[in-house]
Formats: structure tokens, sequence, C-alpha cells
């Protein structure tokens, strides 16, 4: 059976202020310098006829090599952290926390400078190389703080299966810097993989519009008429997605819309007619309302006598007039109405 991957968990780790063992590094340079200006010295003395000095004494030699050799040790321990980074402190390959106190510090000067290692071959080339280093070796010291991802158009189907274009922007920070660097290889590449993958899957989750939805309350969520939603949906998503890679999403919105090229001017012609609908529902309404109002007050105020042939007729010329495109041509009439 294979073994399940356990997941890493970031611990917090506090360094030391780096004033306090910058002044012990140069205290133990100063005291090797001052040995060997002493041993100088002596020989000095000892050319021009004063005391006799055979040379340094082993412990003498000892200490200064001591010194310089621990001094040197301590200063690689020195390190600055600015607001919004942190420092994954890794010895001998065991992950043992990440600092996150800013300003000049001081820590183990044995934990990693650098992590991730580059697999190279006998054919590989310098760029490839250099590739491979971009992409697989990482510094200790990881940015927390908000990035934006400008993803590029994508062209997907949606829940109708159309053609359709999208693009999304996302911001997102590295919330667990434990996870960012071993759970994942590179997570800057798997934000990047993951946010096209849960792009496609909400689009196509999702019709373009209500007129390509079977839905006739028109009721549904969309794509086109409710960003909201669907950008809620998205950042849901993503945050389900980029979880294991300790990656965290503050916000993300669709940046570009619409259907694709292929079938973008027949949809036009279908949304164009949809609206010369709507607006010939709208004028038959009023039109409707105009005659009634108008039959009505002929009526009520008694200018005109009419039965329900007249009262036919006239509704009929009315609409006529209310409902053409063009202006209506009046006609005089100076005979009898029949």
């Amino acid at each position: 059976m294979s073994e399940q991957k356990t997941a890493t968990t970031e611990k917090a780790l506090h360094a030391k202020s780096g004033w306090l063992m910058l002044g012990i590094d140069l205290v133990m340079f100063a005291a090797a310098a001052a040995l060997i200006v002493s041993i100088i010295l002596k020989a000095i003395d000892s050319e021009n006829g004063g005391i006799s000095y055979a040379g340094p004494s082993f412990f003498e030699v000892g200490a200064i090599v001591v010194l310089v050799a621990v001094a040197a040790i301590i200063a690689n321990g020195f390190f600055s952290l600015q607001p919004g980074q942190a420092r994954v402190c890794v010895l001998f390959g065991s992950y043992m926390g990440t600092v996150r106190d800013t300003g000049f510090r001081w820590a183990n000067p044995f934990y990693a400078k650098s992590l991730g290692e580059v697999e190279l071959s006998e054919s590989i080339s310098l760029e490839d190389i250099a590739e491979k280093v971009k992409s697989k070796s990482h510094s200790s010291i990881i940015s927390t703080r908000a990035r934006t991802l400008n993803g590029d158009r994508i062209k997907v189907n949606d829940r109708m299966g159309n053609p359709i274009e999208i693009a999304t922007v996302v911001v997102w920070h590295v919330a667990d810097t434990a996870k960012a660097l071993f759970d994942v290889d590179n997570y800057e590449s798997y934000v990047s993989m993951q946010t096209e993958t849960a792009l496609r899957h909400v689009a196509s989750v999702y019709a373009y519009d209500h007129m390509e939805d079977d839905d006739t309350t028109a009721t549904s969520i969309t794509l086109r008429t409710n960003i909201e939603e669907v950008s809620e949906t998205l950042q849901q998503e993503l945050e389900k997605r980029l979880a294991p890679a300790g990656v965290s999403v503050s916000d993300a919105r669709l940046t570009h819309l619409a259907y694709a090229s292929e079938i973008a001017q027949a949809m036009l012609r279908r949304q164009q007619a949809e609206a010369v609908i709507a607006a010939r529902k709208k004028i038959v309404e009023g039109a409707v309302s105009m005659v009634d109002m108008a039959l009505k007050q002929l009526s009520r105020d008694g200018i005109v006598e009419m039965d329900e042939e007249r009262k036919a007729v006239m509704a009929s010329n009315l609409m006529v007039v209310l409902c053409g495109e063009s202006e209506a041509q009046p006609v005089v009439n100076t005979g009898s109405l029949y």
C-alpha cells in the first residue's frame, strides 16, 4: 500500500535581534586582530634587540583560528526581513519553522539559504539549466504580500455548449509558507495552472446569458448578468484548489467575457432580435392601454356614440397608427362613416 503524504504545517519560529550578535561578532574579529597585531609587535621587538621571541605559541595560533572561524560562522547567520516577508528555516533537510519577525535578525548560521535542487543531465543546455534553476530553486525568504495574477483569455464552453472567451484576475498571497515550499514543486506555477482549471470549471457550470438558458423564469445565474455570484463561486473554487499550496485568495473577478469569434455574429443577431421583440412588446402594451383609454373617455363624455362595430374599427385604426414604424398618413372622409 502506498503511504499518503502528510501535509506540512507552518511553525512559528522567532529569531534573535541581529544587532546583539553583530556586536559579539565584531568583538571576536577585533580580538583575533589584536592577537595578530600582538604577535607582529613581539616579532618586531625581537628583531630590534629587545626581548627574545621564539614565535607565536600554539595557544595563540589556535585562539586566532578559533576566533576567526567562529566569527565567520556567526556572520553567516545574519539576515533582514521587510514587512510582508518571511524566512523558512531548514536545518540539514529538516523544517524547523518560519520567521516572520521583521528587521535585522540572526538565526542559526547552518539554516539553508536556498531551497530546492536542480536535476541536470549530460545533454542539457545552459538555457535549460537557467530555466530549471528559476522554476525549482527557491530562496529561503518568501514574500507573503498580496500578488495579482492577470490570467490570459481562454476559450471554453459554457453550460449550453457555446464557445466563449473568458479571462480573470486573481488577488492571492501565501498564507502558509511551509505548504507553499514543501507540498508543491513550484507554488507560483501551481497558482497559475489551478486558476485556469478553476475558471474552466466555473465557466462550464453557468450559461452565458438567460436567452441561452431553458429556465423560462430567467432567474438562474448566468455569466453575463450575475457577475458578483460568479466571482464568489470562482473565489470559493480557487480557495479549495489552492489550499494544498498554502495560498489564500483575496479576490477573483472576471476581466473579459464574450462569445467566441466563430459564433459572435450569430449571437449578436439573436440578441438584436430579442431586443426588437422586447421593444415591440412594450409598444403593443402601451398601444392597447391608449386605445382602451380613448374609447372609454369618448363613451363616458358622450362625444361619439359608437356601437361595437364602430369601436372595433376605431381600435383597429388606432393600433395601426400607434404600432406602425412609419408615420400614419391621414385620410379625410367627407361622406358618411359607412
